[in-house]
């Protein structure tokens, strides 16, 4: 898949077919259930000879659901064409609507099909529209495909939804939402290897500082060792183990950093510096803080007996 970012020149990056392009446009923070029916569509037009692009606007937030690598790698399996990551920028934001349609989607992107939700706004001051884009078809040539929401238990699937069920810690919700495990990925880092010394070793992620977690605690988790062997998740077979991860700030050791420590089952294999994928599940406890290193282990044996019990682990 190509990956365009940090840029608005994006018609010296494009090389589409005859057919011109079909593209899909948005933030895409969260590649939710509702951005996924966007994708879809894009998709299946590529089969029809389009070249599919998903553009996302990058968000100016200073927490994300997916990082742009999550989104990556999550467009990527799934064979989308063409991943642009736009710069939240004013060469971008104060465009005019029509100047935007002529400028970036027709002359830079050749887009063909636009394929938006029913709520999409772009534009200086959001003034463009599904209305406006409807409108502007037979000017410029493309044809506009809109698609309705989607709900989930009567409430449209959205990304504020999902922040709201990542800070209740209801994974089981967040899933629903997303259609796939709320990921965290990252490289294995070397910690204090406090795991090994009492018997219980782990791996240690340090995420992205504007990663958006849910609250510390420990959470039932999937771990995929490879991302070269493209997992179930997402619709191919992987390297998948179950496993105990605690997010948060280590209270019972020295509480510096935010890390992500996950305990595998079944697996001895030294995976320091490999990248990996961890799927969080569901919430076991809150983050605490004991008074010896013995307490914590007793905890930590608690913990995985209890994932043992969830996963069906013998």
């Amino acid at each position: 898949m190509r990956y365009i970012h940090d840029t608005i020149d994006f018609k010296n990056s494009i090389i589409a077919p005859q057919f011109g392009a079909a593209v899909t446009l948005g933030k895409f923070d969260g590649l939710h259930k509702g951005h996924q029916k966007l994708i879809r569509e894009v998709l299946r037009l590529q089969q029809e000879g389009f070249y599919g692009i998903v553009f996302a606007i990058a968000p100016d937030d200073r927490t994300v659901l997916l990082t742009s690598a999550e989104q990556r790698h999550i467009l990527e399996t799934q064979g989308m064409d063409c991943m642009i990551r736009c710069p939240f920028v004013p060469e971008i934001l104060g465009m005019e609507p029509e100047a935007f349609i002529s400028e970036v989607l027709c002359r830079q992107l050749n887009a063909k099909v636009i394929v938006v939700g029913s709520d999409f706004r772009f534009g200086y001051q959001r003034r463009g529209d599904v209305k406006y884009l409807k409108k502007m078809q037979s000017k410029y040539g493309y044809t506009l495909r809109v698609m309705e929401e989607e709900r989930y238990q009567k409430r449209k699937v959205s990304s504020t939804w999902i922040r709201e069920a990542l800070s209740g810690a209801d994974l089981e919700l967040v899933h629903e939402l997303l259609g796939f495990w709320f990921p965290v990925e990252g490289t294995v880092l070397h910690g204090r290897h406090l795991g090994h010394q009492i018997g219980i070793p782990t791996v240690n992620l340090r995420p992205e500082p504007y990663k958006l977690l849910p609250p510390p605690g420990v959470y039932y988790s999937d771990v995929v060792l490879s991302y070269a062997e493209q997992d179930q998740e997402y619709g191919l077979t992987s390297c998948l183990r179950h496993g105990v991860t605690n997010i948060g700030y280590k209270p019972t050791v020295d509480g510096t950093f935010l890390g992500v420590e996950t305990f595998l089952y079944d697996t001895s294999d030294d995976l320091y510096g490999q990248d990996i994928r961890i799927l969080l599940r569901k919430f076991r406890r809150p983050e605490q803080k004991f008074n010896s290193l013995e307490e914590l282990k007793t905890q930590m044996q608690q913990d995985i007996g209890s994932g043992k019990e969830y996963f069906g682990v013998r």
